[in-house]
């Protein structure tokens, strides 16, 4: 499933006053102010409740963690100021999406044990100013 948000950000602002993306020093402060628009799009706008962010091990990150009715939701979050290069959710390789899995299983190991719940992996691409959110369910 695929949600667009044609709507204001969470802050209900037409703008965000992040940092340049393009300016390297700035590029990761930029991207967790997206990442925290982001869950808070999918808290407001569509129910998710936030778990976890930024859960990382040796082998990757995963950006965000939620729970969305019965399924636990791990959401890999991308931005792209424009598409000339492809959108955020065309920037998430096979190696990039075996990252994930395998940090994924490491929660889910340490979470749940033997005991796993339903899960799946969702994308969140970002783009444009002010920022506009497409939520593509099950991606991989």
């Amino acid at each position: 499933m695929w949600f667009k948000s044609s709507s204001p950000g969470p802050s209900g602002q037409k703008s965000t006053s992040a940092p340049d993306a393009k300016n390297p020093q700035h590029k990761r402060h930029y991207g967790e102010a997206i990442e925290q628009q982001a869950e808070a799009w999918l808290v407001q706008q569509h129910g998710l409740q936030p778990l976890e962010r930024n859960y990382g091990i040796r082998a990757g990150e995963i950006d965000l963690i939620m729970q969305h009715n019965q399924v636990l939701v791990f959401i890999e979050v991308r931005y792209r100021a424009d598409d000339d290069h492809g959108s955020g959710a065309e920037s998430i390789t096979y190696q990039k999406q075996r990252k994930l899995r395998k940090t994924a299983e490491h929660y889910l190991q340490q979470h749940f044990g033997n005991c796993p719940p339903d899960c799946r992996f969702d994308v969140i691409s970002a783009s444009g100013q002010p920022v506009q959110f497409d939520w593509i369910q099950n991606a991989f």
